[in-house]
């Protein structure tokens, strides 16, 4: 029996899950500052087989030089790892693991259509994945958060607001309007990115996951499935791919 320990080193958090014959048996969101410990633990508890990690940030290159040397099959992700669609990105060196990851999943759990993956995290990232196994690339965007820091970052007065509190298509005073503005700024984003790759390709699955995701769910009229754990799916398969 195979048990796989995929990790998925974000912005803000960790999230790992331990995969037992392809179906995971345990998750884990952990945070950076106790990633180490945390992880260190889940090895001695769960005989792993391989663990894979994809990283957005320099903050686990600890964890790595602990991996390697714990875990007899170990991978760091990057754009030039092997994995079973091809990889059509001009600049593998500056694509983010995650969305290889993500795409690599799309694929492989629906082979036979074209895929858009969605990931609401502390950026948007739009990702392609063609029905004739090739990863084109996307779109990258802010994400809410992101949005909200910036207006009060980069303004004089516009104060720090949280996506959590009430929310109303109008704002009634300055919090609301700017929360207001984030989520119904993406998701109108959201909607016109879906309409302008339809004109291209008219038949293919949208895949919405991340922290993000749940705000978006139940507000588009095209079909959209919610996966949030695409990305660990994906980690997993690529690991199997390259063990």
């Amino acid at each position: 029996m195979s048990i796989n320990l995929c990790i998925d080193w974000g912005n803000t958090n960790v999230k790992a899950a331990i995969f037992e014959n392809d179906v995971i048996t345990k998750s884990f969101v952990i945070t950076q500052e106790k990633a180490l410990e945390q992880i260190s633990s889940i090895l001695e508890t769960n005989q792993t087989t391989g663990v894979i990690i994809s990283s957005v940030t320099t903050e686990s290159e600890q964890l790595e030089k602990m991996l390697k040397t714990k875990v007899k099959h170990f991978i760091k992700l990057d754009g030039y790892t092997c994995v079973p669609i091809n990889n059509a990105y001009s600049s593998p060196e500056t694509l983010g693991p995650d969305r290889l990851a993500m795409v690599t999943a799309a694929h492989v759990l629906n082979p036979t259509q074209t895929n858009l993956v969605i990931c609401l995290g502390t950026c948007i990232t739009y990702n392609l994945v063609q029905n004739t196994r090739t990863f084109r690339g996307g779109a990258i965007s802010p994400g809410m958060q992101m949005r909200l820091q910036a207006m009060h970052q980069f303004t004089n007065k516009l104060p720090e607001v949280s996506l959590e509190g009430d929310l109303s298509l109008i704002g009634y005073d300055t919090e609301t309007g700017m929360r207001s503005g984030a989520l119904y700024g993406v998701e109108a984003e959201i909607s016109g990115m879906i309409a302008a790759y339809k004109k291209n390709y008219p038949d293919f699955n949208v895949i919405l996951t991340g922290g993000d995701a749940p705000f978006f769910v139940d507000k588009f009229k095209s079909q959209i499935f919610a996966d949030p754990d695409i990305l660990l799916k994906g980690l997993n398969i690529i690991l199997n791919y390259n063990a």
